[in-house]
């Protein structure tokens, strides 16, 4: 589930801005001459030109799998649709929307119903949106869930993770999280994480702090509430991370929120505010970001087991040659985003990776081969996770985008566009309207020799898969302690998982094998002889700590 704001290093970083998950939002909104500058730096940029730079060995791709292109088989066919135009905005938008896509033989629909703290919906932890755009009444998530399922179309609730506000004049809603927990809210009641220098703001954006524990709950509610009222088959992280602005390949500059640098000082030990580049210090924000992310999973299969949990993952830069180099890539290292773990541990059903690269700029289309490769190897490897390479559309004209749904299709991956309504380059830079590069589109897509000749439904995995383990330390500092699951009469050294509890306590597990654990806390066994049940989350009984 992405894009948002320009990196502030215009030059020398402007491949990175161009390459990053944040550009989704804002390159939509700046002027129409924007893109064609940005290319224009980008050639002359620290990454290198088509023609002078330093080009990547090419990487092969796996060898075709039974997904040879154009033949079915129940990979996603997906499109993110944006609230930030026409969409979901009113039922004809919809019906327009849901007739597209079906024409297109796409099967899944990634519909943004959370922008910043609100929904596009009208029952749901959020408060509704402000949109003015939005029929008085109208429920958009309701009318695109009931006519997508009518044309055997999946619908995934899309909700931007950590964005809070970007807008002088407030949300209207009193009970807006912007205005009860905001820049103006003091201790504890202050949500927004701020830069080691002291900035509050990333860019237009005030953000979240996945470090501090009551606005972690308050983002895990959002995705069960969303999914508990609404027949979803899905939900989507987007933003599921620490803000940009940081340097190319880190560290993560954000993060000092008073009440997260409070629990990591209490946690770990540590005196005084840590460097951005403390080890200690990197390795905890991140494992906030995993805890959110773990701890909503499980939160959504409690209530309903069959809700697909999904995530759009940052693909910055190259690709990682294997597991070992995942660490230093620019998603874990720049942002505090260690998807890799996420899918190993069975969080995520799908990682839909935003590979949003241009097939035309060589240095780039190496980089989209390289992530799709990688990939490609996690599929192989842990198969409770789809793996769905998400394409920059709206970067691409049309020959590119068939282009890289081939190369995608031979990898044995999933395929997703962003975005509906800016289908195309052209479009992005407003050289054509939307509606007539969806029909050309279309033709490419559809025809005898496309990608997707036939119409082929989604093949989610069975909720059976799920078998999940939730729990709750109980003491006077819940947070990072390390929670271990070994088999029961087993070695030390049997473990089957690991994790660390979140700022509540709450620790768990998913996509665990059949048979009887002992829960290991700090190296003692607390817990034991628990099992997991196929097809839900078991809670477990609380634990205190002495």
């Amino acid at each position: 589930m992405n894009f948002e704001v320009l990196s502030p290093s215009r030059l020398s970083s402007v491949a990175h801005a161009l390459n990053r998950a944040s550009l989704k939002e804002e390159m939509m909104s700046k002027s129409r001459s924007l893109s064609a500058l940005l290319l224009g730096a980008l050639l002359l940029s620290a990454c290198g030109s088509p023609e002078n730079g330093p080009q990547p060995a090419p990487q092969p791709l796996p060898n075709p799998t039974e997904e040879a292109p154009g033949t079915p088989s129940g990979k996603v066919r997906g499109l993110w649709v944006d609230a930030f135009g026409p969409g979901i905005k009113t039922p004809e938008e919809v019906s327009t929307l849901v007739d597209t896509a079906r024409a297109m033989n796409v099967n899944t629909l990634y519909v943004q119903v959370g922008r910043r703290g609100d929904c596009y919906c009208n029952n749901a932890a959020m408060p509704r949106t402000d949109d003015p755009e939005v029929p008085a009444g109208f429920d958009p998530l309701a009318d695109v869930i009931a006519k997508a399922h009518a044309k055997d179309i999946e619908v995934n609730a899309w909700i931007i993770t950590t964005a809070l506000w970007n807008s002088v004049t407030p949300p209207k809603s009193a009970e807006h999280a912007f205005n009860t927990h905001g820049p103006n809210a003091a201790g504890r009641d202050n949500w927004l994480t701020v830069k080691a220098d002291g900035t509050v703001k990333a860019g237009a954006d005030w953000v979240l702090d996945p470090g501090h524990p009551d606005a972690a709950a308050y983002i895990r509610n959002m995705y069960v509430s969303v999914a508990k009222n609404y027949a979803v088959d899905g939900i989507m992280f987007d933003r599921v991370r620490y803000p940009d602005y940081n340097p190319v390949g880190g560290p993560v500059q954000w993060g000092y929120n008073e009440t997260a640098l409070a629990r990591y000082r209490a946690e770990t030990g540590a005196t005084g505010t840590p460097d951005p580049a403390d080890p200690q210090w990197s390795a905890w924000r991140r494992q906030q970001v995993t805890n959110l992310v773990r701890e909503t999973a499980l939160a959504v299969k409690a209530v309903k087991p069959g809700v697909a949990i999904a995530a759009a993952t940052i693909t910055y830069g190259e690709g990682p040659a294997d597991e070992a180099a995942f660490a230093a890539s620019r998603p874990y290292a720049e942002v505090g985003q260690d998807w890799l773990t996420w899918v190993k541990s069975g969080y995520l059903d799908q990682n839909v990776m935003m590979n949003y690269k241009r097939d035309f700029v060589p240095l780039q289309a190496g980089w989209f081969d390289q992530w799709n490769t990688f990939a490609a190897g996690l599929r192989q490897r842990y198969p409770h996770t789809e793996q769905v390479s998400g394409a920059a559309i709206y970067l691409n004209d049309i020959a590119s985008t068939v282009s890289q749904i081939r190369k995608t299709q031979a990898a044995g991956l999933g395929w997703a566009g962003y975005s509906y309504r800016t289908p195309d380059k052209d479009v992005n830079e407003g050289k054509r309207g939307a509606a007539e590069v969806l029909a050309d589109l279309k033709l490419r897509l559809t025809d005898a020799g496309g990608p997707f000749p036939t119409f082929v439904k989604h093949a989610p995995l069975p909720a059976a898969s799920v078998r999940g383990l939730s729990g709750e330390l109980r003491a006077a500092r819940p947070g990072h302690h390390s929670v271990e699951l070994v088999r029961a009469g087993g070695t030390w050294n049997d473990v089957v998982a690991a994790t660390f509890s979140d700022g509540q306590g709450r620790y768990g597990f998913l996509n665990l094998p059949q048979g009887a654990f002992d829960v290991r806390v700090d190296g003692k066994i607390l817990l034991p002889n628990v099992q997991a049940t196929p097809g839900r989350v078991t809670m477990l009984e609380p634990i205190t700590l002495n």
